[in-house]
């Protein structure tokens, strides 16, 4: 007998994980588990010569990054709705996987029942969120708010020094620091500042009378 199921497809390296999400899914009406997969590049051979309409992809896979995972899977498969389903809850790592083509983005305490909805959702060609990641992208941003970043004294000296064009190791023999303690608090400052890169780091510090 025809059934016009959705296939669903869940790529993540625990295997707990994995088994768990077959037991809940695997009954559910209208749904197909059309494969289960540990790593990236056999989902992606696999999506190659099958039709997936809904991926629940983990962003940490021991031979992928699932963000950029995200936008292959959309390319090969534009129809493919991709639902992150990760520990991580950073608003940039959400923001980076909507911005990839995600259709939505959901943590790993999600109920049975919260999964289920996003599933549906999801065919439903809606963006979906579990409760928890709904409440982390209603935080608004420091800048939505206008108001200064908040940065440490080291912060602010590092800042300093990259808006005047030093580079990593300059800053780091005049700060006496290691290359690598400099890196993590560039880093630490384009996520403060909710950048990309430098020039835009720079104007945003501008903007806000920092620099």
């Amino acid at each position: 007998m025809w059934t016009d199921k959705a296939k669903l497809a869940i790529v993540d390296d625990h295997l707990i994980v994995l088994e768990g999400l077959q037991r809940l899914l695997t009954d559910l009406d209208g749904i197909e588990i059309s494969g289960c997969f540990t790593l990236g590049a056999p989902f992606i051979s696999f999506l190659k010569e099958n039709p997936v309409d809904v991926v629940l992809l983990d962003i940490t896979l021991p031979d992928a990054n699932g963000i950029e995972l995200c936008k292959e899977i959309k390319k090969i498969s534009p129809h493919t709705h991709v639902l992150a389903l990760s520990n991580h809850s950073q608003r940039s790592m959400i923001l980076q996987m909507l911005q990839n083509g995600a259709t939505g983005y959901m943590l790993k305490n999600i109920s049975s029942e919260e999964l289920i909805t996003c599933i549906n959702e999801a065919l439903q060609g809606r963006i979906t969120f579990s409760n928890a990641v709904k409440e982390i992208m209603a935080q608004p941003t420091m800048n939505e708010f206008n108001t200064p970043a908040q940065l440490t004294k080291r912060e602010k000296e590092i800042l300093c020094l990259i808006s005047e064009g030093k580079t990593t190791p300059v800053i780091a023999e005049s700060l006496h620091l290691s290359p690598l303690t400099v890196e993590t608090h560039r880093k630490n400052l384009l996520q403060k500042f909710q950048v990309k890169n430098v020039a835009s780091l720079i104007k945003a510090a501008m903007d806000q009378g920092l620099v």
